[in-house]
């Protein structure tokens, strides 16, 4: 029983996800009121009628109080998260117990952020967001609507069942040697050569990086690129995972159904970088007892356009426009190209406009209007510099209400198609021809406990570097037929169920300042502990953490970077040093006395400190 929604101050429905059992328990409730042979009611009016009374109420709390709840609990045990992102209400709901106030707000704001990156700058206007997310030509609502349906589920399925989105950091796949010669390929074969063409209409690859499923295999940046997040990094896998998805049960049964067959579907793209008609092999398994593809994979020459931070020095421009270029090299692995667009300077100038308009507002709410302090824009040289700007665009015919339209709708994810065609020379895939069986199965234990024998009762641990915002840990199969080193199914689910419930835990303590926790659970023992420490690796005095309200955003790095701000607010007793920031999740058996266990966590941490500093560039 879950849903999430999101609505207008005018409780019109411009987001709805439901599972299946929420679902029918709407259609149940409104159907059993129609009369024999009338029609029933569109779900999506079900839906709205359900939820009007709850918008309504939440949106004249805020006129007359200025204040609203955040959640609340109904007598048959549902529980409804509600967060107001300017004019527009999302709400998520849960009636079967599985997901607490916390995972339910987790869920908005995760949503927020895709919707951020699928439409950038018209996310801050609520007249353009509620268009982009509900048009109105129904059958494009419907698809806009299933896509993000779709980009929920995913999601969902990988914070349930992948380490790195259950703490929000990314996975790299340790293999050095292999790791580092890809990285010379994606820059000398790739990038290079497509960034020193003639013919890319001013389009530039900024980024291109190898995922092997969710874990990062190697990862370059061109020289004059501003340094990806980790938010925008793990937004992207989830787009990646939503195209491609990881089919782990196939994968499973794949060596029992006998040999497979392989079918080899083309793509033929036309290469304007290097002139010729190239064929990419995408490696398909069929087999008689199992299901082909329902639809044909997406054209990788189709790409899609994604909203990212970029930072330059010039300052940060969030929600920048970029063009992401998707295809798969075998199932499970997939290479990724990101581009700037020809008219990313647009979208920078349009930021600062943004920016200069907010500061403005504020010294009107102030009083301030009559003078510019120093260093501030008046309203005239802003009136100036926004009507040079327009001309610049060829019109300065039309009012300033509709050139803020016209900008923005620029930057829209529709209105700018992209020049640059997808290219993967056919070497790449014979460089990882070798490899690719390995790394499918590296992807799944990365990290073997039998290179540690040194931590007798060390059960599971999960090592983190959220300056990088990377993760290290070992697998954690749960499916009957997969071994893991906790072995197959129930211990492994067992383990893995105590290891999810220890990283909410933490994640309470961390919001109350607490940087370590240690616990008993029956047979087991936890380990929590945050620290800090400068770039040769010397461990940095601790110091009280800030105390975040009940209300903030959700402790990660996906939705909102919490560690971020925590590394700004910790290096301001640092100044000119660098500060970086780990974490170490540790169970051990309850009977190793717990001298031993803090002592296996340290050494741990400093075993798996120098792994983590190889780079992602």
């Amino acid at each position: 029983m879950k849903c999430l929604l999101i609505a207008s101050e005018s409780a019109e429905v411009l987001f709805y996800w439901t599972d299946p059992e929420f679902e029918l328990n709407i259609q149940e409730q409104y159907g059993a009121s129609q009369e024999e042979g009338e029609k029933p009611p569109a779900f999506e009016d079900s839906i709205n009628t359900l939820f009007a009374p709850i918008i309504i109420s939440c949106s004249t709390m805020v006129d007359r109080l200025g204040d609203s709840y955040t959640s609340f609990s109904t007598e048959n045990n549902h529980t409804y998260v509600l967060h107001q992102f300017e004019e527009c209400l999302y709400i998520a709901v849960n009636g079967d117990r599985e997901e607490g106030e916390e995972d339910l707000k987790r869920k908005i704001y995760v949503m927020k952020k895709m919707i951020e990156v699928l439409f950038g700058m018209v996310t801050l206007s609520s007249t353009l967001i509620r268009k982009e997310l509900r048009p109105q030509d129904t059958e494009q609502r419907t698809n806009l609507w299933k896509y993000l349906q779709n980009l929920l589920e995913t999601y969902s399925r990988l914070q349930e069942q992948d380490q790195s989105f259950l703490v929000e950091a990314v996975e790299r796949l340790i293999h050095p040697t292999l790791c580092e010669q890809c990285i010379e390929f994606l820059e000398r074969r790739l990038v290079q050569q497509i960034n020193s063409s003639v013919e890319r209409a001013g389009e530039e690859v900024l980024h291109a990086f190898i995922l092997v499923h969710t874990k990062l295999l190697a990862f370059y940046s061109s020289r004059n690129a501003s340094t990806l997040t980790s938010s925008d990094l793990l937004a992207l896998i989830v787009m990646v995972q939503n195209m491609y998805p990881s089919n782990i049960d196939l994968e499973d049964t794949a060596p029992e159904v006998g040999a497979l067959r392989v079918k080899e579907v083309e793509y033929h793209t036309l290469s304007e970088c290097f002139g010729s008609l190239i064929t990419v092999s995408c490696v398909c398994m069929a087999e008689d007892s199992l299901q082909t593809l329902e639809a044909p994979p997406p054209d990788p020459s189709n790409p899609s356009r994604v909203f990212l931070e970029v930072t330059l020095k010039e300052g940060c421009y969030p929600m920048m426009p970029h063009s992401m270029y998707c295809l798969p090299l075998w199932p499970g692995i997939t290479l990724v190209l990101l581009t700037k667009i020809p008219n990313s300077n647009l979208a920078m100038s349009v930021y600062v406009f943004l920016e200069a308009f907010a500061k403005l507002e504020k010294r009107l709410s102030e009083g301030l209007e009559g003078s510019a302090a120093r260093g501030q824009t008046s309203i005239q040289d802003l009136r100036n510099k926004l009507d040079k700007f327009i001309r610049a665009l060829g019109t300065s015919d039309i009012q300033v209400g509709e050139d803020t339209i016209i900008i923005f709708s620029i930057l829209s994810p529709s209105s700018c198609p992209s020049s640059i065609p997808f290219l993967s020379p056919p070497s790449l895939r014979e460089k990882l021809m070798d490899w690719k069986d390995f790394l499918l199965v590296k992807s799944k234990r990365n990290i073997t406990m039998v290179s540690y024998p040194e931590f007798p009762g060390l059960i599971h641990f999960i090592y983190v570097d959220r300056t990088a915002g990377q993760m290290i840990a070992p697998s954690l199969n749960i499916t009957d037929r997969a071994t893991s080193e906790l072995g197959k199914g129930p211990l492994a689910h067992f383990i893995k169920g105590k290891v999810w419930g220890l990283v909410n835990t933490s994640r309470i303590y961390l919001q109350k300042g607490y940087s370590t926790v240690t616990l008993r659970d029956g047979d087991y023992f936890f380990c929590y502990f945050l620290w800090f420490e400068n770039e040769t690796g010397y461990k940095l005095e601790v110091k009280d953490l800030p105390i975040l309200p009940n209300d903030s955003a959700p402790i990660g790095m996906l939705a909102w970077d919490y560690y971020r701000k925590l590394l700004r607010y910790y290096s301001k007793s640092h100044q000119g040093e660098v500060v970086k920031c780990y974490e170490l999740l540790t169970v051990h058996l309850g009977v190793i006395p717990t001298e031993y266990i803090l002592q296996h966590c340290s050494q741990l941490a400093r075993k798996l400190w120098e792994p983590s500093r190889i780079p992602l560039l």
